[in-house]
Formats: C-alpha cells, structure tokens, sequence
C-alpha cells in the first residue's frame, strides 16, 4: 500500500537518509526505531509528505504523491494521511468534537456529516462524554484519544505517529497501546510508529530498526 524507493535527504553537508527502500502493506502496524539522529523522524515526516526528498519516490496505493503539485498534495495529505505526534497539537479554544472535525471541514465534509463521524469514533474511543470539553479539561490519555480521533477523521490510508506514547503514564501508555490494534481490528488501519517504546516496538507486526541514515533490519 505504501512504498518508499530510494529516498534520499540532506540538511547542508549532513545526510540523513541513504536510500531508504521500504515497503508497509494494507493494515500493517509498524514500528520504526533506533538511536536519536538515526533518521526515524525524518523518514515518517517524508513518508508523510511533511518533508520533501532530495531524490526518490513515495507511492501510497500506485500514486507517485511527490510528483502532485502542492494544491493536490495538501488535499491528498488531508484527506489520506492521518498524524498523531507526541504532543497532542489539540487546537486550545475548541473542544474535543470541534478539534476531531477540522480536518473533515477542511476536507469540505458538511458539519452534520464531520460531527456525526466525530462522534462515532469519541464513542469507540469511549471519550462520548467528554465531546464538549476543551483540552486542559482532559487528561493527558485522553487527549492523546483525541488526536487519534483526529486522524481518523477522513478515514486515511494510514496514520503516521511520531512518539505517540512518549508523554503518557505507563497505564495510560499501555491504553493507547492497546488501541491501535483495536483500531486496526476494527477499521483495517495501516500504522507507521516511530518510538523509543520497546513495549510497543515489539507488539507492532513488524519493527524497522535505522542507525545512521540506513534501515538494517524490516
């Protein structure tokens, strides 16, 4: 479902990935790890589109999505793309349901619509009650749930998620664990993890080691 060939990024002298080669199925939940610098970050932001290449290509379900201009880039990362990052990024002045439907708004889906899908994951997520509370009336889990919402707004081919348990208790952090295999047993949900987590690493189907630059084992 994706691929990635040969990808290739430098900042200045500093290269920081050699030609990545990688490929991630339909409903697969991967972990990418390894040391800080060895690139893991870099790669999902890429993988994300976030971040363009030097030299070579990104492919989510045949399409080449580094060769689309940056209207049609912008519309395929919101509406295929789901990003979940250590920190939340919940928007402060609106409330958990209003926050779930930006990206849907942004898709053009009608506010029936974007609310009523909202609230159907809030309920999956068992975060109903807590529609209309703002973020600094959640606990840290969950606005963690939130963003997960979020991304799963416009039902994207894959979540992308970038430290996602890294600021979460261990009870907490092993809920949300725990999630994305109920989320992928539930709506088919293709992972991409990057972590220091080992407890994660090592429930994920696959664990995709870097060091400088370089995959050495997928």
């Amino acid at each position: 479902m994706i691929r990635i060939e040969n990808i290739h990024k430098s900042f200045g002298s500093l290269e920081v990935l050699k030609g990545i080669d990688l490929e991630i199925k339909k409903g697969e939940i991967v972990s990418i790890v390894g040391t800080s610098g060895a690139g893991k970050t870099t790669l999902l932001q890429i993988a994300g589109t976030l971040m363009k290449t030097d030299k070579g290509k990104i492919f989510y379900n045949d399409v080449e999505v580094n060769r689309l201009k940056e209207k049609d880039l912008a519309e395929f990362r919101n509406k295929r793309i789901g990003f979940v990052f250590q920190f939340h990024h919940l928007l402060p002045e609106f409330n958990a349901l209003e926050n779930i439907c930006i990206p849907a708004f942004i898709a053009g889906v009608s506010k029936n619509n974007a609310e009523k899908r909202a609230m159907d994951l809030l309920s999956f997520l068992n975060l109903k009650n807590r529609a209309h509370h703002k973020p600094n009336e959640l606990s840290g889990g969950e606005q963690q749930r939130v963003a997960v919402a979020r991304a799963l707004i416009n039902s994207p081919h894959a979540i992308l998620a970038d430290e996602p348990s890294g600021n979460l208790d261990t009870h907490t952090k092993e809920e949300l664990h725990q999630l994305f295999f109920d989320l992928r047993k539930e709506f088919n949900q293709t992972f991409i993890i990057v972590t220091h987590d080992k407890e994660l690493a090592g429930m994920s189907d696959r664990m995709i080691t870097m060091k400088d630059g370089t995959i050495l084992e997928s």
